[in-house]
């Protein structure tokens, strides 16, 4: 399990590492607030809440996705598949149940509540594909168990979608400068940075649209895709928080308890 979470790490630090710098060689906007500020605020969220689901919920998680390979539970298992064809499933399947949870969070004033943590950056960039409150975290990492046992994920195809969920969030939320051709290649198939501007803008029919994680396919064919917009009129944030100091690190942990907002 240790090697597990070791993995997760190299390619969180490694991919935020990447970002950052190619950010400051290649952005695509200039800074409206403090980046020391943002950056202190998302990543010690990040740590923070990397320590506590760590401890109530990674060994939860691994022990499932062992346990229904061990007893062949769950849809998958029902299925003679080859490996990689069991990864690439799993992939799939949980980046459209991601799109679905996603959207929920959107819709369900409950999970807006915790949602709107995410979206409450004022700015964009690779930090903000880490700023999240625990209580969503939390109940996506029971959601996450409780679809681990029903389709009965091996433990590498878990890994797998981790893995490509750190990495494409991170490039979707980065401040970098994409050749147009180039984004609208990815478009055919994944999620380029210009959808994710579009989907925390502060115009909340912008705002809900553009769901998808990993492939751009789900809001596509569901009817939440919007790409057609003036990139560079987009502002960035919940309309409710328009001041750095009612966003920063403490705001953020009881903004879900707080009034509220759309």
């Amino acid at each position: 399990m240790l090697e597990l979470k070791v993995i997760n790490l190299v390619f969180f630090w490694a991919g935020l590492a990447l970002y950052l710098v190619l950010e400051w060689l290649i952005p695509y906007r200039p800074a409206s607030v403090s980046k020391t500020g943002r950056w202190f605020d998302n990543i010690s969220l990040a740590l923070f809440n990397s320590l506590l689901l760590n401890l109530m919920f990674a060994v939860p998680i691994i022990r499932t996705a062992q346990y229904v390979t061990e007893n062949r539970l769950g849809v998958f298992n029902l299925l003679d598949l080859p490996g990689w064809l069991r990864i690439l499933i799993t992939v799939v399947v949980l980046d459209f149940l991601l799109y679905i949870w996603h959207l929920l969070n959107h819709e369900v004033p409950l999970f807006w509540r915790f949602h709107r943590v995410h979206h409450s950056d004022l700015n964009m960039d690779v930090t903000t594909a880490s700023r999240f409150h625990l209580g969503e975290l939390a109940i996506s990492a029971v959601i996450k168990i409780s679809l681990v046992f029903f389709l009965g994920a091996e433990l590498i195809g878990l890994i797998a979608f981790e893995v490509l969920v750190v990495l494409t969030s991170q490039f979707q939320h980065s401040n970098i400068h994409t050749p147009e051709w180039l984004d609208k290649i990815y478009l055919t198939l994944f999620v380029p940075p210009s959808m994710p501007r579009i989907h925390h803008s502060v115009v909340i029919r912008e705002r809900d649209t553009n769901y998808g994680t990993i492939l751009s396919v789900w809001d596509k064919w569901l009817g939440t895709f919007l790409y057609n917009l003036d990139q560079s009129k987009i502002k960035i944030g919940v309309g409710a928080y328009p001041r750095p100091e009612e966003v920063r690190f403490g705001k953020m942990l009881v903004m879900p308890f707080t009034k509220a907002v759309r």
